[in-house]
């Protein structure tokens, strides 16, 4: 073999080793490029839609995606106190649908990045009465019960949704891969449209007593609003169906079927921030609500790890 034609053939394992080294080093399961920075990102948000999919699932059917999708929970425990809710045709036509689409949000993120395992979820009845109280300030009675009928449902519903929302608006700015932020993309908009339907349903309802109670909705949405910005100590990231003229879209209306900030923009949350508010603890490093034994996830981990 002559000088030139071994050379040759060490240039080919050559060129090989130097394509390795400068792939991406995280691949997505389906073969695409996820830089390293964006996975944890990416997987932080799994912990929101696992809640949504089975408070939406349990709400319409009374079963969640043990039986739906059980591929999807990676072996993680059922949910605790989920039940089917007392809806009517028109709010559990709505629900249902909600709960299918967060099906396909599991399976999109999982098909993107590793994920991991469901976390165990606090779903019931005591669980959402207590984030009531804490909102109002002092016990209810009888205790807030979310699957008694649509609009407390509804309520409830308004609880969940737009913080795994405001998470997606901030997340975006700092992902680096075309197919992080195109996921991300897809997820906000169906997120947005699910608080908007949300939003829109209970704004028609706004000065709805909600009985037992002598409140309004409006009241009740204006209190959990409160309760979130307190919770996740960022200031105003979070506002109720009607609010003063000065948080109005362009400081002219009070009606408020979309939160938003001065220039009608969609607020954006941390992971911090959101851990705060689901905890209920107001304390990243402090599980509780509906995550009793905290979020999973490197990014959730991470906070445990220090409490």
């Amino acid at each position: 073999m002559s000088m030139n034609m071994r050379r040759e053939s060490m240039a080919i394992p050559i060129f090989v080793l130097m394509l390795i080294l400068i792939l991406p080093k995280s691949l997505a399961k389906n073969g695409t490029s996820v830089p390293n920075s964006d996975v944890n990102l990416l997987e932080f948000p799994l912990n929101l839609e696992f809640l949504e999919a089975e408070f939406f699932l349990y709400g319409a059917l009374g079963y969640g995606l043990d039986r739906v999708a059980p591929q999807l929970t990676k072996g993680g425990p059922p949910p605790i106190g989920a039940r089917k809710a007392n809806l009517d045709n028109l709010t559990g036509d709505v629900i249902l649908q909600f709960a299918l689409q967060e099906v396909g949000h599991l399976r999109a993120i999982q098909n993107t990045v590793k994920g991991f395992p469901r976390p165990l979820l606090n779903l019931s009845s005591s669980s959402f009465a207590r984030v009531i109280e804490s909102a109002f300030g002092r016990k209810l009675r009888p205790p807030f019960n979310p699957y008694k009928n649509s609009l407390n449902f509804l309520i409830a519903s308004y609880v969940i949704p737009y913080v795994g929302l405001t998470g997606y608006v901030g997340t975006n700015p700092n992902l680096s891969g075309t197919i992080s932020k195109s996921l991300v993309a897809g997820l906000l908009g169906v997120e947005s449209g699910q608080d908007a339907v949300i939003r829109a349903l209970l704004y028609k309802h706004r000065q709805t007593i909600v009985k037992p109670y002598n409140i309004t909705v409006a009241k009740f949405t204006n209190q959990i609003s409160k309760l979130r910005n307190r919770l996740g100590r960022a200031g105003v990231k979070d506002e109720g169906l009607v609010v003063p003229k000065t948080l109005g879209a362009e400081g002219r209306v009070s009606g408020n079927v979309l939160s938003a900030n001065q220039d009608s923009l969609s607020y954006g949350r941390t992971p911090m921030e959101i851990l705060r508010i689901v905890y209920g603890s107001g304390n990243e490093h402090v599980p509780g609500g509906f995550y009793p034994k905290g979020a999973n996830g490197r990014i959730a981990k991470s906070y445990l790890a220090r409490a």
